[in-house]
């Protein structure tokens, strides 16, 4: 038995040797794809823990200890973002995308050789990033490098999951979640090519590898509303309804929050910062209403091997999207306002981001990873405690402390720090001990389904 699947001895004996031969093949490159997933996911999480997490602590307490928001390097700052956004959640969502897109559109397979080797110019794109704005050792070369090894990544990826034509020669009408995670890995296209162009500016002309404040103000606002939240949107609206037992999604409504957020991006792009603000909250607030998150449901929730908080914590993310929303706002209407700006930004990866890894990565990513359970669905509730208290704790001390309206709220700062880094160690933990475990056992394979 391997990956909860059976193995050959166990099939049904009436099967003739053709359809015990597809089996051995489909069974074959499940247990594949299960393989790939899971090394994806260690990657992520890997890259989430050392040049994420950790240093994005180390960052704040120094700045802490300084009282100074400035006082550290943005190369340093800049280092701890594209290991969290790229390094952690692309890897995520490239790996789910490998194992879960083609299914759900019911795509012909595509070759295992192209995943692998995504993952690893990805991965090696993303390492030499974060080394070269952690050392200037050649930076100038290996900053734009590793933009490149990171196109190339995403570039075999779009040719895998997207250039493909469905099984039997016959394409349906596309659902809405596919035109929204569309517009996302447009986005996600997007931010890799403006990085490149910044990163081969820097190494032409620069004197240190960090993005000056304007361009980096400005590329944040693609690569997180331009990519990532679409994205999240997007296997919302696909796996939420189900497993929350929510009433079926507002189509339209789906695809009018995405042209507001894209409007929104393009607005913020060309510095109109207000406006994309304002845009930006009403497509947050129409997303919602297009997923119905905060309707009654029509069925009960489905949190069989996770903790039953789960459509609990996913509602506080999605508010903390809208609070997201308005911290930005809020910072546009003030003349100088870092402190807000970067509660809007934590509000944003850690309030809304990362609370719906936690809660829908725990959700999938075990049945994906080879049809295993989730080790323990009560550090789940622990871990997802943690990051909101976190989160409350780092988004209002940083309100108070960089706009200077409370000294003592430096204070607070490295505490939150402490607790988000307790709660992703966990959250990390659960999922190494979960793949670590052997799968379930699944005693036919025509009982098997999936959501």
């Amino acid at each position: 038995m391997a990956n909860g699947l059976p193995s050959t001895s166990q099939r049904p004996v009436w099967l003739d040797d053709k359809t015990k031969s597809i089996m051995d093949r489909a069974i074959a490159r499940e247990q594949s794809l299960s393989r790939l997933l899971v090394t994806y996911i260690v990657t992520g999480v890997i890259f989430m823990l050392l040049p994420g997490t950790f240093l994005g602590v180390w960052n704040l307490i120094k700045i802490s200890s300084r009282e100074a928001a400035e006082s550290i390097s943005p190369a340093w700052i800049q280092a701890h973002g594209h290991a969290q956004l790229f390094g952690w959640v692309g890897t995520f969502i490239l790996g789910i995308g490998f194992y879960s897109i083609p299914k759900l559109r019911k795509l012909k397979p595509f070759a295992l050789w192209e995943a692998w080797m995504c993952w690893g110019l990805w991965t090696i794109g993303v390492s030499m990033r974060w080394f070269s704005n952690i050392d200037p050792w050649h930076w100038r070369i290996l900053m734009p490098l590793s933009a490149v090894l990171e196109l190339a990544a995403f570039l075999i990826f779009f040719r895998a999951v997207a250039s493909h034509r469905p099984a039997g020669g016959t394409s349906k009408p596309r659902e809405p979640w596919i035109f929204v995670v569309i517009a996302a890995t447009l986005g996600l296209l997007a931010s890799l090519l403006l990085n490149l162009g910044a990163c081969i500016q820097l190494g032409l002309n620069a004197s240190s590898p960090t993005f000056p404040h304007e361009f980096d103000q400005r590329y944040l606002i693609v690569s997180t509303w331009g990519f990532l939240i679409p994205m999240v949107w997007g296997f919302s609206s696909r796996w939420l309804t189900v497993f929350m037992g929510l009433r079926p999604i507002r189509s339209a409504l789906l695809l009018v929050a995405l042209g507001l957020n894209t409007a929104g991006v393009v607005a913020g792009f060309i510095e109109h910062f207000f406006v994309a603000t304002v845009l930006l909250l009403g497509g947050s607030g129409t997303a919602i209403a297009a997923i119905r998150f905060f309707e009654p449901s029509a069925k009960p929730a489905k949190t069989i091997n996770v903790h039953r908080s789960l459509p609990v914590f996913v509602r506080l993310a999605y508010v903390w999207l809208l609070i997201a929303a308005a911290l930005g706002m809020w910072a546009s209407l003030m003349n100088e306002a870092p402190g807000i700006w970067g509660a809007s930004r934590h509000a944003l990866t850690v309030g809304f981001i990362a609370a719906m890894i936690f809660c829908v990565g725990q959700r999938v990513l075990p049945s994906f990873g080879g049809m295993r359970v989730l080790w323990s669905p009560k550090l789940m509730l622990v871990m997802l405690i943690l990051l909101m208290t976190g989160c409350t704790l780092r988004v209002s001390g940083e309100i108070l402390a960089y706009q200077e309206y409370a000294k003592w709220a430096w204070n607070i700062l490295p505490i939150s720090a402490l607790i988000e880094l307790t709660a992703v160690t966990l959250f990390a933990f659960n999922l190494i001990v979960t793949f670590a475990r052997p799968p379930v056992v699944v005693t036919s394979p025509l009982t098997m389904t999936t959501e």
